[in-house]
């Protein structure tokens, strides 16, 4: 019977330094979770036997090889595709045999096609969102960044203009186009539904208008209006702006639309409103504060990054940055259920339950960090110190065979 001990001694503390030795040369493996050999003592039951006090055991076996999923030091690397997770869940993963697997290695990379892909060529799944980074669904999909072509141009749909008019600044001549002393503008580009640059110049001209209202509270001055040209078309101004004695200009009351020309004959004309709700008239130079439009050329990607949320946000040559998906998280009720797969990478079992999807920093999920990784959580000084701990459990039940074996040798040589 001490032969059987002893040799279950040996095979326990065998397992174990394997497990040790498992855990030490991943050591530095990213998302690497290290694991421990636990065990249970044999005892071997009689039947009609009550009680245990003249029982012994019959040695020791193998109960489990327990993961222990705690959290790893969290390093920088710069590289904008490493993604890390600083709190509970794991990266969804389509493999490329089509199963599912989920990993806490964010060691991500790019294809040829834009899908984004770990060192085992395993896509990532998330969400899709919109523009704004919304997702626009709750079923994850395979992510994809648009790589393969540079994002279309958008033609100009919206001009805003900032700027203070001098309330000192003498009426113009009653001609047109008005003299040149009294004129104040500005200029900006703006784009068609092909990319193509516009230029736009306005300028404005103090007029004594027949336009006034001494009722209004507070009044409006006929002196109080400016006339709006265009450089391009010269010609009647395209409108007046009319202000109040505080300087706050009160019409025209929504914003005016505007009717540029393009240069290409196929190309339709721009149709932009021109917002000048916060124009203002006070004593005090001429200056624009803000002159902006909403239209771009096409693009081609320049680079990426990744919030705390999971959302990828895409920049492009022409300034542009539009968001191309939210990574996804997943959880699991017993973690401790899941199954090594190998290559940094778990699955669900019946014992981890089904997984619970969701969004980086949502609930239970941890946030992400972009340009980090999450370093293996082995304990490398502690598990030297059980490996010399097995070692010595090794060396004792390889002694206790060894006695038995010289009892035995001394019952069979008795004379």
């Amino acid at each position: 019977m001490s032969f059987q001990t002893g040799l279950s001694g040996l095979n326990a503390s065998s397992r174990s330094l394997d497990v040790i030795g498992h855990n030490i040369a991943n050591a530095n493996t990213v998302g690497m979770k290290s694991s421990r050999a636990e065990f249970g003592d044999l005892v071997a039951s009689s039947l009609g036997v009550s009680g245990g006090s003249n029982q012994a055991g019959i040695g020791v076996g193998l109960a489990a090889i327990a993961q222990q999923f705690t959290q790893g030091n969290i390093t920088t690397t710069g590289n904008s595709l490493d993604v890390s997770i600083n709190g509970g869940g794991f990266f969804q993963l389509t493999q490329t045999d089509g199963s599912i697997a989920y990993t806490r290695d964010g060691q991500f990379k790019l294809d040829k096609d834009g899908y984004i892909l770990t060192n085992s060529g395993a896509n990532v799944m998330g969400y899709p969102t919109d523009q704004s980074g919304t997702a626009t669904s709750v079923a994850v999909q395979k992510l994809q960044l648009p790589t393969s072509a540079p994002i279309p141009a958008s033609a100009t749909a919206t001009i805003t203009a900032e700027f203070n008019l001098d309330a000192r600044a003498p009426v113009a001549a009653s001609v047109i186009p008005p003299t040149p002393r009294t004129t104040y503008g500005t200029s900006l580009t703006v784009y068609d539904s092909q990319g193509a640059e516009v230029p736009v110049s306005l300028y404005f001209e103090r007029v004594a208008s027949t336009v006034a209202d001494p009722a209004a509270v507070p009044p409006v001055s006929a002196t109080d209006n400016w006339d709006v040209y265009d450089v391009a078309t010269g010609g009647a101004p395209l409108f007046q702006m009319q202000f109040n004695a505080n300087g706050k200009l009160t019409a025209p009351a929504v914003s005016p639309t505007l009717t540029i020309a393009t240069p290409s004959t196929t190309t339709p004309d721009i149709s932009a409103a021109l917002d000048i709700s916060k124009v203002t008239q006070f004593g005090s130079s001429f200056a624009v504060s803000n002159l902006t439009q909403d239209g771009y050329p096409p693009g081609e990607l320049t680079g990426l990054s990744i919030g705390e949320s999971g959302v990828i946000t895409t920049r492009y040559s022409n300034g542009q940055t539009l968001s191309s998906g939210q990574i996804s998280l997943a959880d699991f009720r017993n973690i401790q259920g899941l199954q090594p797969l190998g290559g940094n990478s778990w699955a669900a079992t019946f014992d981890s339950g089904l997984p619970v999807q969701g969004q980086p920093g949502v609930g239970k999920f941890g946030a992400l960090r972009a340009g980090a990784l999450e370093e293996s959580n082995v304990d490398l000084t502690s598990e030297l110190v059980n490996m010399m701990t097995a070692q010595r459990a090794y060396q004792a039940n390889a002694q206790t065979i060894k006695t038995q074996d010289q009892i035995m040798s001394t019952l069979v040589n008795l004379r």
